[in-house]
């Protein structure tokens, strides 16, 4: 009886206590399995969007709620004019063959303006274009910085050129180059001359208070710089990566 009851009493010194329940460990723990499956997801996409067109984009939506409808006919790369192409990297990225996604000379230069100018590449705009919003923040910018990365890493710069054209915001409502053609010129994206492609390029920064059909002259001026740096870029080779 003595020996039963010292093994008893050694069963309870021994039985496993429960763990305390720690609220913040659970909270970490749940925070890294909604992170881990956030960068899975997008990853999967960016894998995904570079074979197949992305449907829509969260600006197109919000535009689309607030005029009602909105102008997009996606086209492939080689429906679309050579030189529309280069204008629009003359226009908002001319090193773009020459960065793995960020221009750090552009970036060193606005800070050193007062982040009077701006610094968003191609692929920088496309991370913003297709997978986020249009406000400015830190948080839109950090998400986009390692969305471009992923996108650089993942796609062409082809590719990444090739969305951008579609989906590109031109004027109110009218996105991607197709659309713009049609819209400012009556004519489709492969049959755009080289001054209509520097004024839908010289749009871009502001599409809702320009107009490639009716420019100003500082409009006129713009494209008249792009005009020359499409060819400039064609003639030292930094089209090279995306027209071969």
């Amino acid at each position: 009886m003595a020996r039963k009851a010292v093994r008893k009493k050694q069963a309870k010194k021994t039985k496993p206590s429960k763990k305390a329940f720690r609220p913040m460990a659970w909270v970490g723990f749940i925070a890294l399995r909604a992170t881990t499956i956030l960068i899975v997801l997008i990853t999967v996409t960016i894998v995904l969007f570079r074979f197949v067109n992305p449907p829509t984009t969260y600006t197109m939506w919000s535009e689309g709620q607030r005029l009602g409808s909105v102008k997009q006919d996606w086209v492939d790369f080689d429906e679309i004019a050579p030189v529309m192409a280069r204008s629009v990297v003359a226009a908002e990225d001319a090193n773009f063959c020459l960065h793995w996604g960020l221009d750090v000379n552009a970036i060193r230069a606005a800070l050193e303006e007062g982040s009077r100018r701006g610094a968003s590449t191609l692929s920088q705009q496309v991370a913003k274009n297709v997978f986020l919003w249009q406000n400015r923040s830190w948080i839109r910018k950090a998400l986009e910085t390692g969305l471009t990365l992923g996108i650089e890493t993942m796609w062409s710069k082809q590719r990444i050129l090739e969305v951008y054209l579609n989906v590109a915001e031109m004027d109110e409502g009218v996105f991607g180059v197709q659309a713009a053609a049609q819209h400012y010129f009556g004519v489709s994206a492969d049959k755009l001359t080289a001054v209509q492609s520097a004024r839908l390029a010289a749009v871009l920064p502001s599409p809702k208070s320009r107009s490639a059909a009716k420019p100003t002259a500082k409009l006129r001026k713009r494209s008249a710089s792009i005009l020359d740096g499409a060819a400039t870029i064609r003639a030292d080779g930094r089209a090279k990566c995306f027209e071969d």
